[in-house]
């Protein structure tokens, strides 16, 4: 594994963004895009995945990182929920359907694991190295 040096780095922060693309070609559907709701509703927490990553992230410490990656798995959560209400209302089709479900669950299962990585790392973050406890 190579060293990462900033949130672009992350596996989980890229998966994010190809999630974030995938939703936006989703919801450019004219008949998707009408539904001004669920079409904002759907990018905000695709693109809270993101940002919670990339703010936990730069705030240099694991147990706040640790933190904000549990905010970007429930947003992982809630975009998996979305589609199916994109689904039912017949703005996209089952393999659409399929395709971000699946990419939103694979970004959620490694968010979680990344969790768990850091839970067991004795790393502390650059803002907490000096720290004692």
């Amino acid at each position: 594994m190579s060293k990462v040096e900033r949130f672009e780095d992350l596996e989980i922060w890229q998966n994010a963004r190809l999630l974030c693309q995938k939703i936006e070609e989703l919801y450019s559907k004219v008949s998707f895009a009408k539904d001004f709701e669920l079409k904002n509703q759907i990018n905000a927490s695709s693109g809270s995945i993101m940002d919670n990553i990339a703010e936990g992230f730069e705030r240099d410490g694991r147990n706040e990182l640790i933190n904000f990656l549990s905010f970007s798995k429930a947003s992982a959560g809630e975009t998996k929920s979305q589609p199916y209400r994109a689904f039912d209302r017949k703005y996209i089709i089952e393999k659409e359907f399929n395709e971000c479900y699946n990419l939103a669950d694979e970004t959620a299962k490694k968010i979680s694991n990344f969790i768990k990585y850091l839970n067991q790392s004795e790393f502390k973050g650059s803002k907490f190295k000096n720290r004692v406890n």
